[in-house]
């Protein structure tokens, strides 16, 4: 039984049209170029064997039934199939194909294109019609094959979900604000259904004949995603399987190293749900027996994008607020169609430089609000973030902040650091430069004060090795030197015990 990915292409007026999903897009089209390929020459197997029957006495009778019937399929199969291939070539040449002049390539990532010809060109429309005739027709075939195939023909045409309200029509759904490249894909995916309905009829009616063991001798691994974008808390599956395999071939499939069971079709399937916005990677690993005995496997990585529910976005990775003297990321997201390379971002105080596929570094210039401006060259809108200066941090001899401690413990501290508690950045530093020391008490018959340099208590050992149970060494007039410039710090004081 052959088995098909299905994939299923909706929110495209949300897609990001980078040159990791056009690439990914072309990848699963090539994918099921090769599995019509697989499909062509088990009916090539099949009809050699027909004509085998019909020569043999034995089956000749009911070979002169049934191969007509499988030839009447094919030839539907053929047509279809044909007219499909027309409105590909007729989708690439107005994309900018033209092999007469030697230019093989097309704007795969044209987005009018597919909209004019299939949805507003009401070419969809035809395709649509066609393929329900098609079905109409080749389950007509017989009263048997209609039995046998009415709920379970692969020619699906019902009406896919939508994000977009407004893609009311089938035609609309699948091709409205489509890239050339997807359009083909899905017309590749519908060119695939129709060649595997004609492999299921002609299977059926060579059955009918008497039974035979087909050996395939050519394997193709799948591996397909339903969809390269997604909104969050939407389902992502995954499909992995062998086209044209025997049960002797089925497949062990894992992703991301976690194996993955195979469905009645064997056909192996994930789910997981969307979650925050970015691009995220499956690595789908799928092994299987050849009929030579010997174990091929493909390796292959699904990438999907998980984009906002609305148009353009942005927000600050880090934070919620942007803080002066740090470089701030920034992540814009497009809608409508237009990827985030066609974003362009402005900002009223300080900077905003772009870091390539919607990331941008801002760095504020002073407290209050940073107004961005951010455009696609269709739209544009206005976000308002509040700025902040990085707060100053706490000083800390060891893990404490002051208070009791004990002598020995305190002659083993190095010196003073400067922390900055629950702060959201991370890695972001203040380095201690100064700071002063006082000591009373135990071992100081009289008040002894001493200025430091740097953060080491290095200047002042010989103060610090006098302290005796009983003494107070106070830490005062620390600055420290970090983002936004230096800082002085809150004094703190010790008690040794």
């Amino acid at each position: 039984m052959i088995n098909l990915m299905y994939l299923v292409l909706t929110a495209l007026l949300a897609l990001n049209v980078s040159s990791e999903i056009l690439n990914a897009f072309r990848t699963v089209n090539n994918s099921l170029e090769n599995s019509i390929q697989t499909i062509d020459q088990k009916n090539q197997t099949l009809f050699t064997s027909l004509q085998e029957k019909l020569k043999n006495p034995a089956s000749a009778k009911l070979a002169a039934i049934w191969a007509p019937k499988a030839q009447q399929a094919k030839t539907l199969s053929d047509g279809m199939y044909a007219y499909i291939d027309a409105v590909k070539e007729r989708l690439k040449r107005a994309s900018g194909y033209n092999p007469a002049k030697g230019d093989t390539t097309y704007s795969e990532d044209d987005l009018d294109v597919p909209t004019n010809i299939l949805d507003d060109g009401k070419v969809g429309d035809t395709l649509y019609q066609k393929l329900a005739e098609y079905k109409k027709n080749i389950l007509a075939i017989d009263p048997e094959i209609n039995e046998q195939f009415k709920s379970t023909l692969p020619i699906d045409l019902s009406m896919p979900v939508v994000q977009e309200k407004s893609n009311r029509t089938w035609a609309a759904a699948y091709f409205r604000m489509t890239p050339t490249i997807a359009a083909l894909t899905i017309l590749t995916k519908f060119q695939n259904d129709v060649k595997n309905a004609e492999a299921q009829v002609v299977l059926f009616c060579h059955n009918k004949i008497g039974q035979v063991q087909v050996v395939y001798d050519e394997f193709q691994a799948l591996a397909s995603a339903n969809t390269q974008y997604l909104l969050p808390g939407q389902e992502f599956t995954i499909s992995a399987g062998v086209g044209a395999f025997s049960k002797g071939a089925r497949p062990t499939v894992t992703i991301d190293g976690q194996p993955v069971p195979l469905n009645a079709n064997g056909m192996a399937e994930y789910k997981t749900t969307a979650g925050s916005p970015g691009t995220y990677t499956k690595k789908v690993n799928i092994s299987f027996l050849k009929p030579d005995g010997s174990t091929a496997t493909l390796t292959k990585d699904i990438q999907y994008t998980v984009g906002s529910p609305t148009g353009i976005t942005v927000s600050a990775d880090a934070v919620k607020v942007l803080y002066i003297g740090l470089d701030n990321p920034i992540s814009v997201g497009g809608g409508n169609g237009r990827g985030a390379e066609n974003m362009r971002v402005s900002m009223d105080q300080g900077s905003i430089v772009s870091e390539g596929h919607g990331k941008f570094i801002a760095r504020p210039s002073k407290p209050g609000e940073a107004h961005l401006h951010v455009t696609d060259g269709k739209s544009s809108e206005n976000f308002v973030f509040r700025v902040k200066t990085v707060p100053t941090p706490t000083a800390m001899v060891g893990a404490s902040k002051g208070g009791r401690m004990s002598v020995n413990a305190f002659k083993a501290q190095a010196g003073v650091r400067a922390e900055l508690e629950n702060f959201v950045f991370e890695g972001v530093k203040f380095t201690v430069t100064s700071f002063t020391m006082t000591f009373a008490g135990a071992g100081y018959p009289e008040f002894m004060h001493k200025s430091v340099t740097g953060n080491t208590f290095g200047a002042a050992r010989s103060l610090i090795e006098r302290a005796k149970p009983g003494s107070t060494i106070t830490i005062d007039e620390i600055r420290a030197k970090g983002p936004g410039g230096s800082r002085t710090l809150a004094p703190i004081a010790f008690n040794l015990y």
